[in-house]
């Protein structure tokens, strides 16, 4: 099996054409039997560059048996008490590069890793936090409890969903979290097998529990499966939660709809302007703009390609687009044309978009 991992760490300060960074992994801690967390060791060159807040992601580069993988994975570490990087990666049944990381990565091999990203991150407000976390969703959730405890006065509540008690990611550092913060952390542990399947009858009773002032004075996290962030987001805006409180991070591709299921395919050409180079490209049915600005040539930035992140963002100045899912841009972004272009569909004639 060809890898992306050396036995000897590069040159950590280079950075190549696409803004990957030879990182050497530190450490290797398995966290569960299907769950690590990998410690990058930062060379002083590229610490500025990997700074990052609560609730980011660093995208990860490798190549298996030939061929090349990108994959986001968020912070579980909090930048407000540990210097190192880390990363938890849950193994996936069907997820060739986590599979690979909890299979084939050692302490001392090299990964290629671009700078922080993402913006589900602590609000400016001196809000209290509830969070809501399905599995590996913990990882940038338990980032930003970790963070608010350390480095604020708010008080933090936690709903964490998993199969059972042996696939609990953190167990132990949350327990001691709760113990050593005098009460300004609950963690509510749902477990599958013993609770059933998360239903909005338990998120409900969770929300509700707390005294109804709170619910306008926190701030709401989401990390997790499809199906459960969907469950919890209805659950909280059916109890009055005000949308621009409540903050997603999805780990799946939103899927885009086959073409005779989406707008009708009146699109002809989409012209994109990408730095100082401008293109203009037949339109194909069914390709988002940032699949369109791929064919056409260019190196369109983009990250976790969820609508989650904003990396891809782009603003629509001529013509029209949809966007299957967006968790980045809030309605004045989106008033003035913004795009994620990873979940965007072209709905005119002619579309003109410009990166940033």
């Amino acid at each position: 099996m060809e890898t992306s991992t050396t036995s000897r760490a590069e040159s950590a300060d280079v950075i190549d054409t696409d803004g990957f960074v030879p990182l050497r992994v530190k450490q290797v801690v398995q966290e569960t039997c299907d769950a690590v967390s990998l410690v990058f060791d930062i060379p002083e060159p590229s610490k500025v560059r990997f700074r990052y807040l609560a609730g980011q992601f660093i995208t990860m580069r490798v190549t298996i048996n030939g061929a090349e993988h990108r994959r986001c994975y968020s912070m579980s570490s909090s930048p407000a008490v540990e210097s190192d990087l880390r990363i938890t990666v849950k193994r996936d049944r069907d997820g060739l590069v986590s599979n690979w990381i909890n299979d084939a990565v050692r302490a001392g091999d090299t990964l290629h890793v671009s700078a922080p990203e993402g913006r589900f991150v602590l609000a400016a407000a001196e809000h209290d936090i509830v969070t809501f976390a399905g599995g590996s969703g913990i990882t940038p959730v338990f980032s930003l409890v970790h963070s608010t405890l350390a480095a604020t006065d708010r008080r933090a509540r936690l709903f964490y969903a998993n199969r059972d008690l042996d696939s609990v990611i953190f167990r132990k550092a949350l327990a001691e979290l709760s113990d050593t913060h005098n009460g300004r952390l609950e963690v509510h542990h749902h477990l599958d097998d013993l609770d059933g399947v998360v239903s909005p009858q338990h998120i409900a009773d969770f929300v509700g529990s707390a005294p109804p002032e709170d619910h306008t004075n926190s701030d709401y996290f989401v990390c997790g499966p499809a199906p459960f962030m969907d469950t919890v987001e209805q659950v909280l805006l059916d109890a009055g939660i005000p949308k621009q409180q409540v903050h997603l991070e999805r780990f799946s591709i939103a899927a885009i709809p086959p073409a005779d299921a989406a707008e009708p395919a009146v699109t002809e050409e989409v012209t994109i302007q990408l730095g100082r180079t401008t293109v203009t490209a037949p339109y194909r049915a069914g390709n988002t703009l940032l699949q369109t600005a791929r064919l056409a040539g260019l190196k369109a930035p983009s990250s976790c390609e969820t609508g989650s992140c904003g990396t891809c963002m782009a603003q629509v100045v001529e013509g029209s687009a949809r966007m299957v899912n967006n968790d980045a841009l809030d309605d004045d972004e989106v008033a003035e044309g913004w795009v994620v272009t990873c979940q965007a569909l072209p709905t005119s004639r002619t579309v003109r978009v410009v990166y940033e």
